[in-house]
Order: structure tokens, then sequence, then C-alpha cells
């Protein structure tokens, strides 16, 4: 679904992402883990279009749109929910979802069957549906930001850092959440510091180091890499 051919990106004379090549098949989990400043949201972005692409090709469904502008992009079917959820704050649980599914141009009645499916998979935000997200716990917000890129209907969910700043039991249930996507078909690419749980739920994997990816395989067989668990695992 998603192939990357060595994309670079750069801020300034300061090149985040190095040659980065990686795909991402239909239907699977592929997960991305690094340590802080590897470059692994900034690759997110670039997928996205949020950062300019300096070299190297984007490529989804067969056609380069490295090029294309970001908000052409959720209408091919890419979706983000960033790191740090990023949800409207000063907006009702229901209009985030709203404003999710904005580039859809959906009708009322496709508008309500999608608010409901987001409602089913996210139990807690019915019942919040009219709190302003501001006001939600973080695991609730995380909720927010994932059903609200689903809104899109994306073909590609792009999920970055879900975990981050979440209790245990949150986590437990965003990865459950997670695998339940891939479950109903979705292609998913995980961006995530938790290794142990990024790996255990992937299909396959990429290790980043300061923008470039130096180790790749099916997920289960990084959990078990010694290097991989060295560096990112807490295991010698």
């Amino acid at each position: 679904m998603l192939k990357l051919d060595s994309v670079k990106v750069s801020y300034g004379a300061i090149e985040a992402i190095r040659g980065v090549s990686l795909e991402v098949p239909n239907g699977e989990v592929v997960a991305i883990i690094g340590a802080n400043g590897a470059g692994k949201s900034t690759l997110l972005k670039s997928i996205v279009g949020l950062e300019p692409v300096g070299a190297g090709r984007v490529v989804f469904e067969g056609k380069d749109i490295t090029s294309v502008p970001s908000y052409k992009r959720t209408p091919l079917g890419v979706a983000l929910s960033p790191e740090g959820r990023g949800v409207f704050s000063d907006q009702s649980v229901q209009d985030n979802l709203l404003l999710g599914a904005y580039a859809k141009k959906d009708s009322p009645e496709s508008l309500k069957a999608k608010i409901e499916r987001s409602y089913v998979l996210f139990p807690r935000l019915r019942e919040r549906q009219e709190q302003m997200a501001g006001t939600l716990s973080g695991g609730e917000q995380q909720m927010l930001a994932i059903a609200r890129a689903l809104m899109s209907e994306p073909k590609l969910l792009l999920l970055d850092e879900p975990s981050l700043g979440l209790a245990p039991l949150i986590i437990q249930d965003i990865f459950k959440t997670i695998r339940s996507l891939r479950e109903m078909g979705l292609t998913i690419l995980l961006v995530e510091q938790m290794a142990n749980q990024a790996l255990a739920v992937a299909d396959r994997a990429y290790v980043l180091e300061t923008g470039q990816v130096t180790h790749q395989g099916k997920g289960s067989e990084l959990l078990n890499d010694p290097r991989v668990r060295a560096a990112y695992l807490g295991v010698h």
C-alpha cells in the first residue's frame, strides 16, 4: 500500500531523515521503533505531507504522492493520529469527530453512522460526547484522536506514539484497539517508543536510528533479535 524510496527530509542544514526506504503491505501493521530524536515523527509527517521531502519518493497505492499537498492526501486514504493527540480542546468530542470527516463531505446519514462506529469502538467517548475535548483524560484524548482519524475512512492509518504519557492499563486498551483495527482489515503504520508492545502487535517492523533504518524484519524476529533487545527492550 505504501512505499518509501530513499526518502530524505531536512531541517535547514540538518538531515533528519537520511535515505529511508520501507514498505507497508495492505492489511498489515508495520511498526517503526527507535529512540527520541531518531526521526520517527518526521517520517510520518513526510508521508502525510506536513514535512517536505527533499529527495526520494512517497508512493501510495502505486501513485507517487511526493508532491501532493497534505490536504489532498486525506481524500486519497491517508490519515494521521499525531503525537500528543492534537485534539481541538475547545470543541466537544462529537465536534472533533465531525471535523475528522470534513474532507469526505458525507451525507448526514453517513456522518451519523460513522460517529456511531466511533462510539462502538470507543464506548467511553459516547459517555463524553458533549464534553469539551480539552477536559478529557490523556487516555480519552488518545481514543478521540484515533477515532477522529478514522472518521476520514482511511486505507492507511498512521499512529504516532499512541501510548505516550498514558497509564499502563490505558496502554493495554490502545494496543487492543490496534489489534481490532487490523482484524477489520485496516493497514496501520505505527511509530512507538514502547518497543515490546509495538513489536508484539506488528507484522513487520523497522528500527530507525539518527534518520536511517538499521534493522528490519518481522515483528517477532526483531522482538527476539539480541541487538534490538539490548538497545530497545532493556534486555542485556
